[in-house]
């Protein structure tokens, strides 16, 4: 789900890791459920560059 939304902002994968100031790799890895647990320091820089709201983030959580 975090593809899809990095994909309506427009944002490229190294993109968003510049943004969030972590790797593409770890960015790939967390988008592609590799990583299950990202700290949460990098999920709040995820939802905060993706200008997500509650309702999707709650629709994220839901879906796993």
């Amino acid at each position: 789900m975090l593809k899809e939304y990095r994909l309506k902002k427009g944002y490229s994968l190294e993109k968003l890791a510049e943004l969030c100031n972590i790797s593409w790799r770890n960015l790939h890895r967390i988008e592609n459920g590799k990583i299950n647990e990202a700290k949460f320091e990098t999920i709040k820089k995820i939802i905060s560059a993706l200008e997500m709201s509650d309702t999707d983030i709650i629709k994220i959580i839901k879906e796993k």
